[in-house]
């Protein structure tokens, strides 16, 4: 049996005197003496004196050479009040052992800064560096935070299908699944392919949501949300989209517009009060990292805010409620479309882009924004048709939201959804959806239809904003991207 002692329950209630082992990867090893080590119980590096025997001693020199960056040891010893700076406590060791020696000739990391695209590159080894280690603890913390939110709220967790015959979005990107012969599929008489032959007798995909499954669970149960992995064959390669990521999707039954937002924004603040309150380390790492980035960058490419600043900024205040067309208003009306400091023109009818997203966060509310009320020509056939003329609009609008941070823009979608069946039906025939394909979704309406919303928060996008990352690739351990699966 291994017996150690974890080095954030050192820190957290230091015993002077006390005769104890720790276990970890090495972080540095200065003047052949201290050693910093980390064992991924927590942000801090723990101190290690390496005792003068190590160097003195010919028999144990092997041992002290093979001291190396990253390599694993275990060390024994008396835990003492630190004489350096940067540290309150410290193992003076009187046996160290190596668990795992590196070869830092062949090793691919060394201990300097590496670039990110490097680190994902070898992503096998890049939780063992500061940044990483404290991006993937953080991304733990806000599951659990995700799954104790709703659990205290009277939410039942709902496991929405991996594998599902419906596009939710309407996209047609979606990864294919299938047990055919792709050199030599079935076919009907037409040359089809005969999907009838297929594992599942018809043709089938990766899911790009689990909402229309949690649709069916909230008009029997409630109150309800999935978490799990979604999936686009969307051929991006930004630093915003993944292949492969996970969802979170709350659906209530009794819920309207209203509803949906003050959700949305009790929970975004949840997550975040509980990374601030329970990870302070990692996050001050973490906010220390994008200061001494951004310190060569000119003022303009900066980020508008320190990262525990920002998050600060989100808890803090209210949430903006503004509807989409008065959001259009207010981007067309402002100094910075005038000036053409926009690269896409604000015009009703349109998405809103990202830099339009963040102005109306950084500049014209200073807090941040739900937008409501969006076209509904560029909406999901499932999203509840509101009146003519609501808000002004110079057409028909639907019952969305957005849910917009600074520098990030978006991070939650959501919407009320259309209960009617009759509209719904007219919706999904404006849009070419063969109703044959969601037979049972209309027939939620049908028998004992109620009125009800949720919203989708990207898991990753969320980690990416509190954790300051640039790129989502790097908040989710092995990410996949065009022509990339490694791992």
């Amino acid at each position: 049996m291994i017996l150690r002692t974890e080095i954030a329950d050192i820190l957290r209630d230091p015993r002077i005197g006390a005769e104890i082992t720790v276990m970890g990867w090495v972080r540095a090893f200065r003047s052949n003496r201290f050693i910093a080590l980390n064992d991924g119980s927590g942000a801090q590096n723990f101190q290690v004196v390496v005792p003068d025997k190590y160097q003195e001693d010919p028999a144990l020199e092997p041992v002290f050479r093979k001291i190396g960056f990253h390599a694993c040891i275990k060390a024994t010893g008396k835990l003492v009040e630190s004489q350096g700076a940067g540290q309150s406590v410290e193992l003076q060791a009187d046996t160290i052992e190596i668990l795992g020696e590196n070869k830092l000739d062949i090793y691919p990391l060394q201990p300097k800064k590496q670039t990110m695209e490097f680190l994902r590159e070898n992503a096998h080894f890049r939780m063992r560096t500061s940044t990483f280690s404290s991006v993937f603890r953080i991304r733990h913390a806000v599951a659990y935070a995700i799954h104790k939110y709703y659990n205290d709220r009277g939410f039942y967790y709902m496991h929405s299908p991996i594998i599902t015959g419906s596009d939710a979005e309407g996209a047609g990107e979606m990864f294919r699944v299938t047990t055919l012969d792709v050199d030599n599929p079935p076919r009907t008489p037409d040359g089809a392919v005969n999907w009838k032959e297929d594992f599942f007798g018809k043709s089938t995909n990766l899911t790009v949501s689990g909402q229309l499954q949690g649709e069916i669970a909230a008009l029997a149960i409630g109150k309800v949300y999935t978490f799990g992995p979604t999936f686009r064959a969307e051929n991006s390669n930004t630093s915003r989209h993944l292949a492969e990521f996970w969802m979170i999707e709350p659906e209530v039954a009794f819920f309207d517009i209203e509803n949906n937002m003050n959700l949305a924004e009790d929970f975004v603040k949840f997550l975040i009060n509980h990374v601030l309150d329970n990870y302070p380390d990692d996050l001050q790492l973490l906010d220390q990292r994008i200061k001494d980035e951004e310190k060569s960058l000119p003022q303009d490419k900066r980020r508008p805010m320190g990262l525990i600043e920002m998050l600060r900024f989100v808890v803090e205040n209210d949430f903006a409620r503004v509807s989409y067309t008065e959001a259009v208003n207010i981007l067309r009306s402002s100094n910075h479309f005038k000036k053409g400091k926009f690269e896409f023109e604000p015009v009703w009818g349109s998405d809103l882009q990202a830099e339009h997203e963040r102005f109306l966060v950084e500049k014209e509310f200073k807090r941040p924004v739900i937008v409501r009320n969006y076209p509904k020509s560029i909406k999901a056939f499932y999203m509840r048709e509101n009146d003519p003329g609501t808000d002004g609009a110079p057409e028909l609008t639907v019952a969305a939201m957005d849910v917009l941070f600074p520098y990030i823009g978006e991070v939650i979608g959501g919407s009320q959804r259309e209960e009617r069946h009759e509209r719904l039906v007219a919706r999904i025939h404006e849009m070419g959806i063969p109703e044959e394909e969601l037979w049972w979704y209309l027939q939620l309406r049908q028998f004992g239809g109620a009125p009800h919303a949720g919203f989708g928060l990207g898991f990753e996008r969320m980690v990416q904003f509190i954790t300051g990352m640039g790129n989502i690739r790097d908040v989710i351990p092995f990410p996949r991207t065009p022509k990339n699966a490694e791992f």
